[in-house]
């Protein structure tokens, strides 16, 4: 059983988009909090919060949807780079996904950024999602 935080974010947004459900409960870690500001700030999802809850901390994450049979915001998460296996790109060679259309999550020296940021400081990293 593993223990990557960002796969477990991943796999529940996922099964939350399966299910259509409004608000997933996630474990708050200073990666799970990196790993969902990103697409909030990116418009894949509606809204963030954080609460205690019998003395743990939790992210409230509440999943956008569109039209009448609420397709949700995000229709693909992958994972990228994972424990047995890291994925890593310098500046030149950082993928664009889906044409600009979706973003790529990379683990930097600056910290979690989208693979536009990345492009923009002119540094690379470990990709670590593909989000579209």
């Amino acid at each position: 059983m593993s223990n990557d935080a960002t796969s477990i974010t991943a796999t529940a947004i996922r099964n939350a988009n399966t299910r259509k459900k409004a608000v997933i409960k996630i474990p708050a870690t200073k990666m799970t909090r990196s790993i969902v500001q990103i697409p909030f700030e990116e418009g894949f999802l509606k809204s963030v919060a954080e609460h205690k809850e019998n003395g743990k901390d939790f992210l409230d994450v509440r999943l956008k949807y569109f039209g009448k049979k609420k397709k949700p915001y995000i229709t693909t998460i992958g994972c990228i780079s994972k424990p047995g296996l890291r994925l890593y790109c310098d500046r030149r060679r950082i993928p664009e996904v889906l044409g600009g259309m979706g973003i790529a999550i990379l683990s930097t020296s600056h910290g979690l950024i989208t693979d536009r940021e990345a492009r923009r400081k002119k540094i690379g990293g470990e990709i670590l999602r593909h989000i579209w």
